[in-house]
């Protein structure tokens, strides 16, 4: 079975996990909300900091949630929100998603949130996770696309991050631009009952501009993305601390508008 090639371009800096951090079900897994009831069981494929996650398993208990990711860090971090929050019906593994170590027929659901895009095979992650879906269980994923990113007012800077971003990202083996290949990919991956569609975030309130500008300025500069765009002689560590500048001074713009769009898939599983 193949295993991951692809580096994950953000890493776990504290100004990823304070944008994974702010990720619900309601706001980033409402396409998959109604298919949830009490006694699922569900797979959580890249849960990061377990926001999601907890939500989830509060959605589907007494039905259980096995949350798995690629470090144990990041798994110990889900375990302290889902502890936090008094849900106990969830488990925590280390998992490839091209190879899960699960039977088939498994789960109820699958779910993955803005995974593929950073896996080295899309389609061969989406098989793995269709492997271990029971008949008439569903396959949900989302993911954002960057190319299809906008914001106003236009700034050079954020410019280059956009075309730095998609570089690095591409570099690393993964495919930013994922959100619209979702479809495709699940298509490839042997799915016919499919439900695309597509949902998005906005940044436009002055607590909005601020919170993501500040986080991406930080992202640019600090974060695992930082060291690969200049180790992999994308950009130095100037034309970064510049990028990280133009996302300050779009966040301080009192028109300031940012829009970023997600694909969804939700693939039920034939019997």
């Amino acid at each position: 079975m193949p295993k991951e090639t692809a580096v994950y371009t953000h890493g776990h800096h504290e100004s990823v996990l304070r944008s994974h951090r702010w990720r619900t079900a309601a706001n980033s897994a409402a396409y998959l909300v109604g298919e949830l009831r009490p006694g699922l069981d569900v797979l959580d494929v890249g849960c990061g900091p377990g926001t999601i996650t907890a939500d989830l398993a509060a959605l589907v208990a007494p039905g259980r949630v096995t949350a798995v990711d690629t470090t144990e860090d990041i798994l110990a971090q889900a375990a302290e929100v889902a502890a936090e929050r008094g849900v106990d019906n969830v488990e925590f593994a280390v998992a490839d998603v091209h190879a899960l170590d699960y039977p088939d027929d498994s789960f109820d659901v699958v779910h993955a949130h803005q995974v593929l895009q950073h896996v080295g095979d899309p389609v061969q992650a989406l098989r793995e996770m269709r492997r271990v879906c029971r008949p008439g269980g569903v396959v949900a994923a989302r993911d954002s696309d960057y190319a299809a990113m906008t914001w106003f007012p236009e700034s050079p800077g954020m410019d280059r991050w956009a075309e730095l971003y998609g570089r690095v990202a591409r570099a690393n083996g993964g495919e930013p631009d994922a959100g619209r290949r979702l479809l495709s990919w699940a298509r490839r991956a042997g799915f016919t009952d499919i439900t695309p569609t597509a949902g998005s975030w906005c940044y436009a309130t002055p607590e909005n501009r601020a919170w993501w500008s500040g986080l991406w300025a930080d992202r640019t500069v600090g974060s695992a993305y930082a060291k690969l765009a200049v180790d992999g002689g994308h950009a130095t560590a100037e034309q970064l601390a510049e990028i990280a500048e133009a996302w300050r001074a779009w966040g301080g713009q009192d028109d300031g508008w940012f829009m970023v769009p997600h694909g969804e898939v939700l693939c039920r599983v034939r019997a």
